[in-house]
């Protein structure tokens, strides 16, 4: 049997960084940005449900967006001040799933290749993340600026979403959660849950700044055959 994968999209920042604009629904191509993720988990077979977690001032639009791409599965939640809290949201409102995948709504370059995976990686220890290898070497500094230690790049990762937990590790993780998390592996490990790491793509950008989206942009002409 197929698991039942239920799916969360965080997508209520506030776009701080990105010179005024509101990332999630600056276009890209052909449609707005947060739509290509929300497309890729709308067309998986393995995806039965979608929990979006949007500000409150980006609901009717959100709404109006899902009308327009015919989105069947899709629903929306209103987001909180943190990620942690949008996630939190949309853990509350998701339908009884055996796994639970959480990718960031500014990813918009998500495809079947990084779900099924994920999904697969994940039933070795309950929780796997997408990353790619760190190519960039890194330094680990204090407060001054002065270098601690250079670790090797062998064992480094950058991390990604998709983040695939399995449902019953995903609820326990985010109960009575107060410190911030960067992402949803995270609170998992501090469980004590092992973490299964698997290829993600160097396609599978987040947009933080202005420039992210010109490289967004070349990928998603790229994808729709466009010159």
């Amino acid at each position: 049997m197929m698991p039942w994968v239920g799916a969360i999209v965080p997508a209520a920042g506030r776009s701080e960084r990105m010179a005024g604009m509101e990332k999630q629904f600056v276009p890209l191509g052909d449609r707005p940005l947060i739509a290509w993720c929300i497309d890729a988990l709308e067309r998986s077979p393995v995806v039965v449900a979608v929990v979006v977690a949007v500000s409150e001032q980006r609901m009717s639009t959100m709404t109006a967006l899902s009308r327009e791409r015919r989105w069947k599965k899709t629903t929306f939640v209103t987001g909180g001040e943190r990620r942690q809290d949008s996630v939190a949201s949309a853990l509350k409102a998701l339908m009884a799933v055996d796994w639970v995948l959480v990718h960031d709504g500014d990813r918009p370059f998500l495809d079947e290749r990084l779900i099924v995976e994920g999904i697969r990686a994940a039933e070795q220890t309950g929780v796997a993340v997408a990353a790619v290898p760190v190519t960039d070497t890194i330094k680990v500094v204090n407060e001054a600026g002065a270098v601690l230690a250079t670790p090797t790049r062998d064992s480094l990762r950058a991390v990604q979403t998709p983040q695939v937990l399995r449902a019953d590790i995903m609820r326990e993780a985010y109960v009575g959660v107060q410190e911030t998390a960067t992402d949803d592996a995270m609170l998992a490990e501090r469980l004590g849950y092992a973490v299964q790491v698997y290829p993600g793509s160097g396609e599978n950008i987040k947009v933080t700044v202005p420039y992210d989206l010109v490289i967004a942009e070349a990928i998603a002409r790229r994808r729709l055959g466009w010159r």
